[in-house]
This record gives C-alpha cells, sequence and structure tokens, in this order.
C-alpha cells in the first residue's frame, strides 16, 4: 500500500514475535458485532433521553428531524465502513486515519479518540440511577461507579461471552421500546398524517415547522445512532472484516434507527396534547397510558440498557488502548501492559482497566457531566477526520468495501459538521484545542524522533 512521503514506511519492519503473539483473535460474525454496535448505541437511551429534547422544539416535526439526522449517520458510516474495510485494526479510526493521511493526523485522532474513553462511559453510567428511582433510592456517583466497575468485570470476558451478555440485554432495551411504540399507536389521538403534516413548539406554544426549525435540530438528531463506529473497533476480531465491516455498520445503524423511530412516531399520535410533548418525559406518557407499574418497568429496562452501553463501550475503548501499545505509541513499559491478554479470555485486561478504573473514579467524585459540550466538539472533530480519510482513501486502490456515490457521503459529512462545530461554545472549542496542542506536542517531542521504534499502526493487511 503506497503512502503519503515523509509519513509511513511502505513496507514497515518485520513484527516482533512477541508482538504477533499478541494478536486478537478473529471469532465474531457479522450478526454478533451488529448486537455489540446496536448495544453501544444503545437505541432505548436515546429514545429517552436525546429524543425529548427534540420534541420540546421539533413537535409533531420530531420524526422528521430524526430521519435526516439518520441520513447524516448513514453518510459518516459508509466512511467508517470504506475505511474500516481497507483498515481492520481495533485501532479504529486512529488506524484508519494513519493509512490515508498520514502518522501527524492519527496520532492527533488517537489523542482526540482517548480523551473520550474516560469521559462518555461514565457519563452515561450516572444516568443509571435516575432511571431506578422509581424503584428505589440510589446514590447517583455510587451507583455510577459501580455500573462502571460491573462494566469492566464483563468487558474482560471472552468478546463472543460478551456478545450474549450484551445481546441479552439489548433484547430487554427493544421490549421497553416496544412497550412504548404499542401503546402509544394503542392509545392514537390523532392520524398518522400528523407526522408528515408537522407542527414545531416553541416556548411550549404550537408554531409552524420551517426549515429552520429542522436545522436546529440537526445537531441533536444526529447523535441518535452515535456508537455505530463500534463496528469499525471490533474488525480485528472479525472473521471476514473485508466483508463485514460494512454490514455491521449500516445494520446496526438500521436496527437502532428502528427502535428509536418508530416509538417517538407512537408517542406524537398517541399524546392528549402536541403541546405535552414539551413538558413531559417518556415514563409520563407510558404512566398515563398503562399505569405507574408499567412505566416503572420501562425505566428500570431503560437503566438496564445503560449498563448494556457502558460495558460495549469500556469493551471496545479497551481494544484502543491495546491497539495503542500495541503499535508501540509510548515507552517500552507500557506498551507491554497494554498488549497484555488475559490468558483464558485473550481480552486485553490491562488496556479494558486502563479506560474502566479512571471511569468509575471520575463517575464517584467528579462533575463529568459538565464536560459533555466538549464531547460534542471532539466527536465532530473525529468525523470530520474521517470524512477527510474518506476521500483520501482512493488515492491507492484497496481491497475492501467501497461506498457509492463516492465522494457524496464524506461531503454531507463534512458540510454538517461544520455547521455543528459553529454552535459550539466558545470554551469547548478552547479546550479541545488545548487537547490538539499536547497531542502534537507528544508527536513532535516524543513520536517523530523515534519513528522507526514507535507509532507502527497495525493496518492488519494480512486480513
Amino acid at each position: 500500500m503506497a503512502s503519503p512521503p515523509g509519513e509511513i514506511t511502505a513496507e514497515p519492519p518485520a513484527e516482533p514475535p512477541a508482538r504477533a503473539s499478541r494478536r486478537l483473535k478473529p471469532v465474531l460474525g457479522v450478526t454478533a458485532v451488529i448486537l455489540l454496535t446496536v448495544s453501544c448505541i444503545t437505541p432505548a437511551s436515546s429514545l429517552f433521553i436525546i429524543v425529548p429534547e427534540l420534541l420540546a422544539t421539533q413537535g409533531s416535526g420530531v420524526v422528521i428531524s430524526l430521519l435526516l439526522g439518520v441520513v447524516v449517520s448513514i453518510a459518516a458510516g459508509a466512511c467508517y465502513a470504506e475505511l474500516g474495510t481497507r483498515t481492520p485494526s481495533s485501532g479504529g479510526e486512529y488506524a484508519m486515519i494513519t493509512h490515508t493521511i498520514g502518522r501527524t493526523l492519527g496520532w492527533l485522532t488517537f489523542v482526540l479518540t482517548a480523551a473520550l474513553l474516560v469521559i462518555i462511559p461514565p457519563i452515561i453510567a450516572l444516568g443509571t440511577a435516575d432511571y431506578l428511582s422509581s424503584i428505589a433510592d440510589l446514590d447517583r456517583p455510587t451507583t455510577g461507579a459501580v455500573v462502571m466497575l460491573l462494566a469492566a468485570c464483563t468487558a474482560i470476558l471472552d468478546v463472543r461471552a460478551n456478545a450474549f451478555v450484551t445481546s441479552c440485554f439489548l433484547a430487554l432495551e427493544v421490549l421497553a421500546a416496544g412497550v412504548v411504540a404499542y401503546l402509544g399507536f394503542a392509545h392514537a389521538e390523532r392520524p398518522v398524517s400528523t407526522l408528515v403534516q408537522p407542527e414545531a413548539l416553541t416556548d411550549g406554544m404550537l408554531s409552524p415547522f420551517t426549515l429552520g426549525v429542522v436545522v436546529s435540530g440537526l445537531v441533536v438528531a444526529m447523535l441518535i445512532v452515535n456508537g455505530f463506529g463500534t463496528a469499525s473497533y471490533l474488525a480485528e476480531e472479525m472473521i471476514e472484516p473485508r466483508r463485514d465491516v460494512a454490514r455491521a455498520v449500516f445494520g446496526s445503524i438500521f436496527v437502532a434507527a428502528t427502535v428509536i423511530i418508530v416509538p417517538t412516531a407512537a408517542v406524537v399520535v398517541g399524546v392528549g396534547s402536541l403541546k405535552d410533548l414539551g413538558v413531559l418525559g417518556f415514563p409520563d406518557f407510558v404512566e398515563a397510558w398503562a399505569g405507574p407499574g408499567v412505566a416503572a418497568a420501562v425505566s428500570a429496562g431503560i437503566a438496564l440498557a445503560i449498563l448494556n452501553a457502558v460495558i460495549v463501550m469500556v469493551l471496545q475503548n479497551g481494544r484502543v488502548m491495546y491497539a495503542s501499545g500495541r503499535d508501540q505509541a509510548w515507552p517500552a513499559p507500557v506498551n507491554a501492559a497494554l498488549t497484555r491478554l488475559h490468558p483464558r479470555f485473550n481480552t486485553p485486561v490491562v488496556a479494558t482497566l486502563t479506560v474502566a478504573l479512571p471511569g468509575a473514579v471520575f463517575a464517584y467524585f467528579f462533575d463529568i457531566e459538565s464536560l459533555l459540550g466538549i464531547t460534542g466538539v471532539v466527536v465532530a472533530a473525529v468525523y470530520l477526520l474521517l470524512a477527510v480519510g474518506a476521500l483520501a482513501a482512493r488515492r491507492t486502490p484497496h481491497a475492501g468495501w467501497k461506498m457509492p456515490l463516492w465522494p457524496l457521503a464524506p461531503v454531507v459529512v463534512i458540510i454538517a459538521l461544520a455547521y455543528a462545530v459553529s454552535q459550539s461554545a466558545p470554551m469547548d472549542l478552547v479546550i479541545t484545542a488545548g487537547i490538539v496542542a499536547a497531542a502534537l506536542g507528544y508527536e513532535v517531542l516524543y513520536l517523530r524522533p523515534r519513528r522507526a521504534t514507535r507509532f507502527l499502526v497495525d493496518a492488519r493487511e494480512d486480513r
């Protein structure tokens, strides 16, 4: 594979036997990967957490907004699918970028994604106590930390065992969403045509559903199926990554979008008044339709969905840290620790604990939810790099899946993300710029002088 001049050697040095022995084993079929990926997306969490924010402004036009968000996600998914089959590595985004647009941007991508590894899981874990509040009075920080530790213990298990565990949780999650869909349509107050003849909400009052309203909700709508990139993190453990990464990406988007959009449509049709969409939550709708007992059961299902999402996030995040050690991104002792595999489960135990234990500490001691705005900017930056990588991927032939209508998908992503970043808070942009500066400093001072022995990103070209 050809590489940009001055960035990657065309033929990397022969792989040391010790490094070769620390390979992850290809054991996953496409169905298992879709289950793990949909579990990471956590469609029920998106349904109960993100969709209410959209309902408050989009009103009965929320389904149109969600569909547009899914379209943008499909465009981003096309970038993941092509780059993931071109470079099937557990390094995920940073391996893809390194092998398309160079070492420096590849390292920057790793640092940006690493910043998310220990921030997003505890933020999500903290929501567990909120959804269990109707069942038990739990301390929020303690519950979040316990969820992180449970996720760490589960993520260390064999990856096929994780696929089974998460699929069981996912079934309960889908059941909870299905209950909402059934109750909403069963208590329909208006025709389905309301969804295509929508009204927005402005300060709790019905208003015209304009293009400006749609655009204002696009940034949030794009997040509902965020997590589909998990399929690329698991590419190295897939039996046929060249064929199945794309199937897993698009399959997970389709499943998650269906689980989210159908119940949302049911709520719009079944709510007593469209004005209630801006003031009530999903548990309130369920309680009005079926009583407090069913509402409590649905909330418990969402709590399990959160645990499920954290398990898969810890699992995939541990593999990113493992890949960074295997690719010699750190001093030798750190690389050796991060690449240590469990003797029985063949999973990266130290790398998994490296991201899970700090997450438990953050959930217990810190107001980590205040960092949520920064994560949006970082995610946008990573997607932007992937879109640029997808544009550069065709410079040399590759055997992986190729997106149709190239370069339409990456161009759509770039335009959408340019808007998303323009709406970000200045402080979030400043902090993200600080992360970028630190990443580039490490690359210049440590990695670049040791380019023959450090950050030798594994493309898994033999797969």
